[in-house]
């Protein structure tokens, strides 16, 4: 029995629970990784961020037509 036939046989009311849970997960993970990140000594350094911005901008050129 495949995973989704699995989660299609459960009721309705079942997997939205599922869901809401899986939501809350979600959202504690991103609320608790700024603070986790703090607390490993993990947070990046200004210098480090401006580095990223920079190797992540969009780099747009203009290309003539002939």
């Amino acid at each position: 029995m495949s995973l989704w036939s699995s989660y299609k046989s459960l009721s309705p009311k079942t997997r939205a629970l599922f869901g809401v849970g899986v939501m809350g997960w979600a959202s504690i993970g991103l609320w608790m990784s700024p603070r986790v990140e703090q607390a490993m000594g993990m947070v990046p350094t200004e210098q480090e961020r401006a580095e990223l911005d920079r190797k992540m901008a969009v780099k747009v050129s203009r290309v003539d037509k002939d």
